[in-house]
């Protein structure tokens, strides 16, 4: 038992460091190749909604750690009378909204990656305030570090529930290795193409997690 323990530790360390490679140079590759890209993305956000071009906020990383998640702005600065933030439909532009659509409003997320903040595949970091929503399965899915894109991302994206999401995570947790993450990056791809998923029914993104009713372990067996 305890060989089987001990080569399970070597297989698990292995295969953290083989992740942990392959997002570097994907990063770094993807960085460089696409620089025009990121400028011209850049300059359109300064050019349609001002500066500044990144959107800053903290998401519960690895092990719940907070860590700042960059993101091109797509929506712009608009408030009520007494100073609150107008909601989400009436803040997205049009521009905004196609930068969401095409998803290149995630791209300076590979600087997370690049800094070990994220990975490219992985459960998708949500808002810090959800954590505390969660039951000790979904937690689960604090235990790998949070990446670009993910198991849920390719199976319906923002179409699917919490419920259904947590289920891929929780898969993910259980099962990942680099073929897997590979695997998942070339669906991505085809994902993105369709522009599937985009947004939750009637939001302008995802519809936000108000908890479990009754708290449940959520079934990982996603297949």
């Amino acid at each position: 038992m305890f060989i089987y323990a001990f080569l399970g530790k070597i297989e698990k360390r292995v295969n953290e460091n083989m992740k942990r490679l392959v997002d570097i140079v994907i990063s770094l590759i993807a960085l460089t190749v696409l620089s025009p890209i990121f400028l011209i993305v850049a300059y359109k956000v300064r050019k349609n909604l001002g500066s500044p071009i990144f959107f800053y906020q903290e998401r519960p990383g690895k092990d719940g750690k907070l860590f700042k998640m960059i993101k091109f702005r797509s929506m712009k600065d608009a408030f009520d009378a007494e100073g609150n933030p107008l909601p989400d439909e009436a803040r997205i532009t049009p521009f905004g909204q196609k930068l969401r659509s095409t998803s290149l409003d995630e791209m300076p997320q590979l600087i997370n990656v690049l800094k070990g903040d994220m990975s490219v595949v992985g459960p998708r970091p949500m808002l810090k305030d959800f954590v505390a929503l969660y039951s000790p399965e979904q937690a689960r899915r604090l235990e790998v570090r949070p990446g670009m894109t993910g198991l849920a991302q390719v199976s319906g994206r923002n179409e699917l529930d919490y419920e259904e999401r947590f289920k891929c995570d929780v898969w993910y947790v259980d099962n990942h290795n680099v073929w897997v993450d590979f695997k998942i990056m070339f669906k991505t791809v085809k994902v993105m193409t369709k522009r599937e998923g985009i947004n939750a029914p009637g939001h302008v993104g995802p519809s936000l997690f108000k908890g479990n009713d009754a708290p449940e372990n959520v079934d990982s067996s996603v297949k």
